[in-house]
């Protein structure tokens, strides 16, 4: 643990390398592009046209502790994202965003079906949002891999796996499926996971958000997932003795021991009631108890983070270093679904002499 005197301050927690693997491309535009967007398409069913009064109003509208009434907001991002420019901008836009906060490898998701309402084609939407990410990280040391995301409450997944298929050469690393977990479990999307396995491609199921063990059961004994997105709730299969001692249920020692990775978000899970408080989160726990744990933002804009303010917090929640989030952004590389030579590559060549430059510079 960190003292006062040794704790990174913000400026040095903003410098030091970073992974995200669990980021939402609808839910991190800036509030200033979303208004500017919604005049030039003229979409009118924003709450608000003044930049910081927006930034707030989608705050607040996600911190309501219910993970159906956080998807909500969402409305008014996918709203603006109907065209090809908007795609590309809101994607150059996040690589940037999250290059200047010290992101060196970042996998963003986004649903295309969402942004095809009003007539694009899904390849319209993957190109334009593949050129965006390539022109924004252009020069900043940042590499970005897409994943196609399907909505757990459409029938389309088996569609959308295959453009992620398609477009595994071009950027795309990886497939996910997300949405309301209540009442729509990993396996009404059997098909979509048994094509992707036998295509050899990655693919992350969210779980364990706002459903307990039984949703992470399926996912990962059904569908095969290789992480867990959120998987927060796993905590709901691990007992606690009156001494402290913790007794883990069969299903979290098989994620353990499995290395399974839980893409952790946690002032997101705050948001969605999956946690009372930073403090009360339990990725501490679960770190302490050898799970592979990683640090993620999943909406930048709707929970008002970035990596560095989810590390600034964790900094004061629990004591953590930067020994800590180098440890944290070495699972995530390992976790990650570039291939190993490139894992391995960020890992020795960037991350690790990034953490040493600032040990150097902390104190």
């Amino acid at each position: 643990m960190e003292t006062a005197s040794t704790a990174p301050d913000p400026a040095t927690i903003r410098r030091a390398p970073k992974v995200v693997l669990h980021d939402h491309l609808d839910g991190g535009l800036r509030p200033a592009t979303i208004i500017e967007l919604a005049d030039l398409h003229g979409y009118d069913g924003l709450p608000t046209t003044d930049v910081d009064e927006l930034a707030a109003w989608f705050v607040s509208g996600a911190d309501r502790r219910d993970l159906g009434l956080y998807l909500e907001t969402f409305a008014h991002t996918v709203g603006v994202m109907q065209h090809v420019d908007a795609c590309h901008r809101v994607a150059a836009e996040c690589a940037a965003d999250l290059a200047d906060d010290g992101v060196v490898y970042a996998e963003v998701r986004y649903a295309p079906s969402l942004l095809t309402q009003e007539g694009l084609a899904l390849e319209q939407v993957i190109e334009a949002v593949q050129a965006g990410f390539a022109e924004g990280s252009a020069g900043t040391g940042l590499t970005v891999g897409t994943l196609l995301t399907a909505m757990r409450t459409d029938t389309d997944s088996l569609q959308i796996a295959e453009a992620a298929v398609r477009y595994r050469d071009h950027g795309v690393v990886g497939f996910d499926i997300a949405g309301r977990e209540a009442g729509y479990p990993p396996t009404m999307h059997l098909e979509a996971f048994q094509y992707l396995q036998r295509e050899n491609f990655h693919f992350t199921i969210h779980a364990g958000e706002a459903f307990g063990p039984a949703s992470i059961w399926e996912a990962i004994q059904f569908c095969g997932a290789e992480r867990l997105g959120h998987g927060v709730r796993i905590v709901d299969d691990i007992t606690t003795d009156a001494d402290g001692t913790h007794r883990l249920g069969r299903l979290a020692a098989f994620v353990r021991d499995r290395r399974i990775p839980l893409e952790l978000c946690p002032t997101s899970n705050v948001h969605t009631g999956a946690a009372a408080s930073i403090a009360d989160h339990p990725i501490g726990a679960l770190r302490a108890l050898g799970f592979r744990v990683t640090v993620n933002t999943d909406n930048r804009l709707m929970s008002g983070v970035s990596m560095s303010s989810e590390f600034k917090a964790l900094r004061d929640a629990f004591g953590w270093g930067l020994g800590d989030f180098r440890w944290l952004t070495i699972n995530g590389m390992k976790s990650a679904f570039a291939p190993f030579d490139e894992r391995l590559a960020l890992i020795e060549d960037v991350i690790k002499p990034g953490y040493a430059e600032l040990a150097g510079t902390a104190v």
